[in-house]
């Protein structure tokens, strides 16, 4: 992957995160307020699947 590439890879990203907040900010706040909260090892394991899930995926386009 190029400079370019991984530019448009983050903006992207920043384009889907940001989709909940304006479209719905009500429900992303109370989904943000029970991740406050999990406890540490929750969060360790949703981002490791969520990794996890994103490898998996490149893997599957490449």
């Amino acid at each position: 992957m190029t400079g370019p590439d991984w530019l448009a890879a983050i903006g992207l990203l920043l384009v889907i995160e940001g989709i909940l907040p304006f479209a719905a900010p009500a429900l992303w706040r109370d989904g943000f307020r029970r991740m406050l909260e999990l406890s540490d090892g929750q969060l360790r394991f949703i981002g490791a699947a969520s990794m996890l899930g994103g490898v998996f995926l490149l893997l599957i386009l490449n």
